[in-house]
């Protein structure tokens, strides 16, 4: 049993996954650990849909893929990525993509197998489950405080994940397209999609899952006073 410290340190994003499926108990063990998730005034804000039918899955991926291919890239609720990257955070952003592209040889000018690796987000990586998290939009009209919330429960998830040696994989990439999300799954009118996180067990010969990209040191993010 790992103690969270271990967690903290040993979790690292999977892109590749067995075909084994989560069991609905573990799924349901993990989403209750994360219940107990703190938020402001307790409000909960987090409503989360665990799929794991694989048709479901394909279509929205599906759906997606043809949106992106189609020259639309964007159909959201919010806008997840900065519009304008600085440095140092460009440099960082730059320094993963090129640093995982290296790792698993693919050259810079080879846009084929970049857009190749892009759509594996849509194929949730080989994953069994995927997690869709949303939020009432009442929550976030003028107000942020329930991104910090549902934020901290993605990260309750991932961590709850590793007690049952399920590997992860939190999606910004399925931001883009939440509206899409919402009318698979045929979600109520008064919810906008946040994020996704897939949920399996990583493909442990897989390359390109024993990335990881580096952490800055405390002292370029921290202050002691």
């Amino acid at each position: 049993m790992p103690t969270v410290l271990q967690a903290l340190k040993n979790r690292s994003s999977k892109r590749a996954y067995l075909k084994k499926p989560v069991s609905k108990e573990v799924l349901e063990k993990i989403l209750t650990a994360a219940q107990m998730t703190p938020s402001g005034t307790n409000i909960q804000p987090w409503i989360t849909y665990a799929v794991s039918d694989k048709n479901v899955l394909k279509n929205i991926g599906d759906a997606i893929i043809k949106k992106m291919n189609s020259g639309e890239k964007k159909n959201q609720f919010i806008q997840y990525s900065p519009l304008n990257f600085i440095n140092p955070y460009k440099k960082r952003r730059k320094e993963t993509g090129f640093g995982l592209y290296n790792h698993i040889g693919i050259k810079k000018d080879d846009s084929e197998a970049r857009i190749r690796i892009w759509h594996d987000n849509f194929r949730w990586f080989g994953a069994s489950s995927v997690f869709f998290v949303f939020v009432d939009k009442v929550n976030i009209d003028g107000a942020q405080g329930s991104f910090i919330d549902c934020g901290a429960y993605m990260q309750s998830i991932m961590l709850a994940a590793q007690e049952f040696k399920i590997d992860t994989c939190p999606q910004g990439s399925t931001t883009e397209f939440g509206k899409i999300i919402v009318d698979i799954l045929n979600v109520p009118d008064n919810l906008a999609f946040l994020y996704s996180i897939v949920l399996g067990y990583a493909d442990k010969e897989a390359k390109i899952n024993s990335f990881q990209p580096a952490r800055v040191p405390l002292k370029e993010s921290v202050v002691f006073i």
